[in-house]
Order: C-alpha cells, then sequence, then structure tokens
C-alpha cells in the first residue's frame, strides 16, 4: 500500500476497520481485477485529501476470503463505507474519482 492507504486482512479487519474511529472507506480488491486496477490511483489520492477524516483501507480478497465472504462481496472492486464498526454504504463496480469523492464526501 502507500501513505495514504492501508492494507487490511482477515485477522485485523475489527481493530483497523470496524473498532476505527470516523470514515473508513473500504476496498476489496485483487491483484487480477483490472478495475480495481483502474481506481487504485483515485482511491489513494481521496486517501490523501481526506487525511484525518477518512481512512481508506484495502483488503485483497484472494489473500483474505474470510471477510469478503462474511460481507457478502460477490464482486469486485466492492466498495464499503464504514462507520462506528457498521456498513453505510456500498458500491460496486469502479466508478470516476469525481463520483467516489462525492460519496464520501456525502457520509461525511
Amino acid at each position: 500500500m502507500s501513505e495514504h492507504t492501508v492494507a487490511v486482512n482477515d485477522s485485523d479487519f475489527a481493530t483497523n476497520v470496524l473498532g476505527a474511529s470516523g470514515l473508513v472507506l473500504v476496498d476489496f480488491w485483487a491483484e487480477w481485477c483490472g478495475p480495481c486496477k483502474m481506481i487504485g490511483p483515485a482511491l489513494e489520492e481521496i486517501g490523501k485529501e481526506y487525511a484525518g477524516k477518512v481512512t481508506v483501507a484495502k483488503i485483497n480478497i484472494d489473500e483474505n476470503p474470510e471477510t469478503p465472504t462474511n460481507y457478502g462481496v460477490r464482486s469486485i472492486p466492492t466498495l464499503m463505507l464504514v462507520r462506528d464498526g457498521k456498513v453505510v454504504e456500498t458500491k460496486v463496480g469502479a466508478l470516476p474519482k469525481s463520483q467516489l469523492k462525492a460519496w464520501v464526501e456525502g457520509a461525511l
């Protein structure tokens, strides 16, 4: 990952996402997923622009099968906004940065 995104896994998801303060944007992705790679830079920029307000967490579904199964992830990229341990909204598919930003801003 980078300084503006956080890698999470099955074992630390509860702590780093559900237990986080503030809004967390979770990206369920995989290395082989073209659309996931397309939105990666936009998520990185959102992490930078909203630092201190939003945490961008990425979880690789191939390396961490338990969490996507628990949340019913059937297609990637799946993006979830989590606040206070609860999923407040979900989007499936690659979206342009402008739509991602509007989605995040609507939840702040």
